[in-house]
């Protein structure tokens, strides 16, 4: 089996980007490899972002903003942006045609709406495996 690379990108790599990586790993069991990284990147990743991951059972306290770099484009066999179109900041030039979810950054909301966001992330998740092949 061919092991497939994706790579999610948002503005400072601490709440979506993260919570899809952390997704694709859960549901992709080892079958893809997922990453995620941002293009200003935060201190630290969203500490609500951590609870509602928690709440699905999913652990993410000890994932880390990382920078966005030339190397993790070239390395992916599919690159999704999470909305940073809206922010005018998504890094086009660098990741050349993505695909992009146009989701919400959950910076600064309330938890109810960072849930709201967060089952948004799975349930796209779960279709861009199925649509690579892995099914969950």
């Amino acid at each position: 089996m061919i092991v497939k690379q994706v790579l999610f990108v948002c503005v400072e790599n601490a709440g979506r980007s993260q919570m899809a990586e952390a997704f694709a790993k859960y549901h992709g069991r080892g079958r893809i490899v997922s990453s995620s990284a941002g293009v200003k990147v935060a201190e630290r990743v969203n500490p609500m972002a951590v609870q509602v991951m928690r709440e699905k059972g999913i652990d993410m306290s000890a994932h880390r903003p990382k920078l966005l770099t030339p190397e993790m484009v070239k390395e992916a066999d599919r690159v999704i942006t999470m909305g940073c179109s809206v922010e005018g900041v998504c890094p086009v030039p660098l990741v050349g045609n993505p695909i992009d979810w146009d989701l919400e950054d959950p910076k600064g909301k309330p938890i109810e709406k960072v849930r709201e966001i967060r089952d948004q992330i799975k349930k796209k998740v779960i279709e861009l495996l199925a649509e690579m092949g892995v099914k969950d």
